[in-house]
Protein backbone atom coordinates (compact mmCIF):
# COMPACT_ATOMS: atom_id res chain seq x y z
CA UNK A 1 0.00 0.00 0.00
CA UNK A 2 2.84 2.40 0.81
CA UNK A 3 4.49 1.81 -2.58
CA UNK A 4 1.25 2.75 -4.37
CA UNK A 5 0.94 5.92 -2.34
CA UNK A 6 4.55 6.79 -3.10
CA UNK A 7 4.06 6.30 -6.84
CA UNK A 8 0.89 8.37 -6.78
CA UNK A 9 2.69 11.12 -4.92
CA UNK A 10 5.50 11.11 -7.48
CA UNK A 11 2.99 11.38 -10.33
CA UNK A 12 1.22 14.26 -8.58
CA UNK A 13 4.57 15.98 -8.08
CA UNK A 14 5.46 15.61 -11.77
CA UNK A 15 2.09 16.93 -12.96
CA UNK A 16 2.21 19.80 -10.45
CA UNK A 17 5.75 20.59 -11.57
CA UNK A 18 4.69 20.67 -15.20
CA UNK A 19 1.87 23.08 -14.36
CA UNK A 20 4.15 25.28 -12.24
CA UNK A 21 6.78 25.24 -14.99
CA UNK A 22 4.22 26.25 -17.61
CA UNK A 23 2.99 29.12 -15.48
CA UNK A 24 6.54 30.29 -14.78
CA UNK A 25 7.33 29.99 -18.49
CA UNK A 26 4.44 32.27 -19.42
CA UNK A 27 5.21 34.72 -16.61
CA UNK A 28 8.92 34.97 -17.38
CA UNK A 29 8.17 35.18 -21.10
CA UNK A 30 6.13 38.30 -20.42
CA UNK A 31 8.50 39.86 -17.87
CA UNK A 32 11.79 39.26 -19.68
CA UNK A 33 12.02 41.22 -22.90
CA UNK A 34 12.93 39.65 -26.21
CA UNK A 35 16.54 38.56 -26.33
CA UNK A 36 18.93 35.82 -25.43
CA UNK A 37 17.73 35.59 -21.79
CA UNK A 38 14.16 34.88 -22.86
CA UNK A 39 15.35 32.33 -25.41
CA UNK A 40 17.54 30.62 -22.81
CA UNK A 41 14.70 30.29 -20.29
CA UNK A 42 11.70 29.57 -22.48
CA UNK A 43 12.95 27.76 -25.60
CA UNK A 44 13.45 24.05 -25.76
CA UNK A 45 12.46 20.97 -27.70
CA UNK A 46 8.82 19.99 -28.06
CA UNK A 47 8.28 16.27 -27.69
CA UNK A 48 5.09 14.54 -28.79
CA UNK A 49 2.56 14.66 -31.58
CA UNK A 50 2.90 17.89 -33.53
CA UNK A 51 -0.61 17.47 -34.90
CA UNK A 52 -3.30 15.40 -33.22
CA UNK A 53 -4.01 11.87 -34.47
CA UNK A 54 -7.67 11.11 -35.16
CA UNK A 55 -9.28 7.69 -35.09
CA UNK A 56 -12.54 7.84 -37.06
CA UNK A 57 -14.84 4.84 -36.53
CA UNK A 58 -17.79 6.50 -38.32
CA UNK A 59 -19.93 6.17 -35.19
CA UNK A 60 -17.28 7.65 -32.93
CA UNK A 61 -14.32 9.88 -33.63
CA UNK A 62 -11.50 10.09 -31.09
CA UNK A 63 -8.63 12.56 -31.27
CA UNK A 64 -5.34 11.81 -29.50
CA UNK A 65 -2.59 14.27 -28.81
CA UNK A 66 0.02 15.05 -26.22
CA UNK A 67 2.97 17.42 -26.33
CA UNK A 68 5.66 18.17 -23.77
CA UNK A 69 7.60 21.40 -23.97
CA UNK A 70 10.94 20.87 -22.25
CA UNK A 71 12.86 23.96 -21.16
CA UNK A 72 14.83 25.30 -18.22
CA UNK A 73 11.76 26.79 -16.53
CA UNK A 74 9.80 23.54 -16.87
CA UNK A 75 12.59 21.57 -15.22
CA UNK A 76 12.73 24.23 -12.49
CA UNK A 77 8.99 23.75 -11.93
CA UNK A 78 9.40 20.00 -11.52
CA UNK A 79 12.27 20.54 -9.04
CA UNK A 80 10.15 23.00 -7.01
CA UNK A 81 7.21 20.56 -6.91
CA UNK A 82 9.49 17.63 -5.98
CA UNK A 83 11.05 19.59 -3.10
CA UNK A 84 7.61 20.65 -1.89
CA UNK A 85 6.27 17.08 -1.97
CA UNK A 86 9.38 15.78 -0.24
CA UNK A 87 8.73 18.09 2.72
CA UNK A 88 5.16 16.78 3.08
Amino acid sequence: MAAQRGLGLVLVAIVAGLVIGSLLDELLGQLVGAGWAKDLLTRGPTIGLTSPATLDLRLLSITFGITFKVNVVGVLGIVIAALTVRKL
